[in-house]
């Protein structure tokens, strides 16, 4: 957590944009305090940011006196071409994946080392999983996030493994080249697959979204089931009939504004 900088020589957009970036999918409310502290400003700075970005609409404060991500702020993030454009074609497709398998369906982008999940699925009766709306999960953890990855050429694998490998579960692939054959046994067999590698009692399958077949996917769709109800080859031909119809949605109306960052 930064410490409190005396010499601050950061602007007060910065400060400002530090204030926001405290909060997070792990810790989505936060008394004055704690913003303060993990942006590493002055209690007086704090406030006096938080009580302009109250203003403009940012954050708003709860009646327990916590912050969080204001009406305004979460309009605007809207806009973004990922969460806007992406999310709008996709989303008759997910649904009839959802119709099908009244499972979690998620749509997720890369960013940088992280799978984004941009859009999500689920029913009363889908298996309760971590990931939400612009959660940011390691690619090697879930589906999705195997599917960007795997798709993405073994430069970008091999990178990924040097960088060391987080365990979320017991069952996280951990090593490199161990992860390195999943990955390509996931080409060979066009999906990707996780076992209870990012949540205990659940499994995940997911499969590459690729307007041009010769680059990397702009995105891939994936189901999380139940580890006891598990059939993941079962649904892979529904998961690759609507990757390709989405492909060919966004392939017929070309820069949909996906980052897709290899980093």
């Amino acid at each position: 957590m930064p410490s409190m900088r005396t010499d601050d020589d950061r602007s007060v957009t910065a400060r400002a944009l530090d204030l926001l970036g405290a909060l997070t999918p792990e810790r989505p409310s936060a008394t004055l305090a704690e913003l303060a502290r993990a942006a590493g400003l002055a209690p007086a700075t704090a406030h006096r940011l938080v009580g302009e970005l109250l203003s403009w609409g940012a954050l708003e404060r709860g009646a327990d006196g916590r912050y969080r991500v204001g009406l305004r702020l979460w309009r605007t993030g809207l806009l973004a071409p990922v969460a806007d454009r992406l999310r709008e074609r996709a989303l008759p497709y997910m649904q009839d994946l959802y119709e099908i398998t009244r499972e979690n369906i998620h749509l997720a982008v890369r960013d940088g080392d992280h799978a984004l999940y941009v859009e999500k699925l689920a029913g009363h009766r889908s298996v309760p999983v971590l990931s939400r709306v612009g959660e940011r999960l390691p690619l090697h953890t879930t589906g999705v996030g195997k599917a960007l990855l795997a798709w993405s050429g073994p430069d970008h694998v091999q990178a990924y493994c040097a960088r060391g490998l987080e365990a979320r579960t017991r069952h996280t692939i951990t090593e490199g080249g161990r992860l390195a054959r999943d990955l390509r046994r996931a080409v060979e067999r066009e999906y990707a697959s996780t076992h209870e590698e990012m949540t205990l009692g659940s499994c995940s399958v997911a499969v590459p979204v690729r307007p041009d077949r010769q680059a990397p996917p702009v995105a891939a769709l994936g189901i999380v089931v139940h580890s006891v109800r598990a059939d993941l080859q079962r649904l892979v031909p529904a998961l690759r009939v609507a990757a390709t119809g989405l492909g060919r949605r966004l392939a017929e109306d070309p820069d949909p504004g996906v980052p897709g960052r290899p980093g």
